[in-house]
């Protein structure tokens, strides 16, 4: 007999999941992004990997894991400029990270394009991005950066592009703090990735020339009106929210304020 869908009982939309990135709780260590992360009643942690040995090992990860009742949603690989140190070269860099997804269960590896200076690495980048998708299992998600800008004028850092819209990468993350630096309408980029637009990194910009990570709100990013397209659209990839907190440390309570308004402004924007 024919399964019928009766009026009410059709399948619902799965929500979107919001993270916290480890990055919100820096210096301290991965330990306190997790409890944040716990107390606040986000869905996951994106682990961003840096010389703290805590973000590196598999046995750690898993063991804030099980304390905090929370999984790994991502892995940002180690490709930051204050990162280069990290695990050497940027393809061990990709393919550690990547390992490190895969034992944690995470289905996302955020990635940098390469700097300038990365001559052969950045040589065969897309085509090594797509053979480390396809080999690894995990989805490696290029992250859209920008023009650095000495006296007005904007400075190709980053190659074969800044702006992830242009190359030809399977899975994308979208910035709207780096958006802001480079001076783009997230909403008509979210839009133009379509399918490829995998992972987002929720935080705000003012266009002033730095990258901010204000809190959603703070800056002039669509970014609202981008979350509420994609969950009108069905999309169904990851946030995690990227918020710098620094000056928010000196009042207590302030860190947990702001990591809260945030997520429920997620929240409310990314209802289906």
């Amino acid at each position: 007999m024919n399964a019928v869908n009766l009026p009410g009982n059709e399948p619902q939309p799965q929500p979107i999941d919001v993270s916290l990135s480890t990055s919100c709780a820096f210096p301290l260590g991965p330990d306190h992004a997790f409890a944040l992360a716990s107390d606040l009643g986000y869905d996951g942690v994106e682990v961003m990997v840096t010389g703290n040995s805590l973000t590196q090992e598999e046995d750690s990860l898993y063991g804030f894991q099980q304390r905090f009742g929370l999984p790994v949603t991502a892995i940002h690989a180690p490709t930051l400029l204050l990162t280069q140190q990290v695990w050497g070269g940027v393809w061990t860099k990709i393919q550690r990270s990547a390992q490190l997804a895969q034992a944690v269960g995470a289905h996302v590896v955020v990635v940098h394009p390469p700097f300038r200076w990365q001559g052969k690495y950045s040589s065969g980048f897309e085509d090594g991005v797509r053979r480390a998708n396809e080999y690894y299992g995990v989805k490696i998600a290029i992250e859209n950066m920008y023009p650095w800008r000495a006296r007005s004028k904007a400075a190709q850092m980053y190659v074969p592009h800044w702006d992830p819209q242009l190359m030809d990468y399977r899975y994308v993350t979208w910035d709207f703090s780096h958006a802001a630096i480079d001076r783009v309408d997230s909403l008509a980029a979210v839009q133009a990735l379509g399918d490829r637009l995998t992972h987002v990194h929720l935080c705000d910009g003012d266009n002033n020339g730095t990258d901010q990570h204000l809190q959603p709100g703070l800056g002039t990013q669509p970014v609202a009106e981008s979350l509420r397209y994609l969950a009108g659209s069905g999309w169904n990839g990851s946030v995690t929210v990227e918020v710098t907190t620094r000056q928010y440390r000196k009042i207590p309570g302030e860190v947990e304020r702001v990591l809260g308004e945030t997520l429920e402004f997620a929240r409310r924007n990314l209802a289906r």
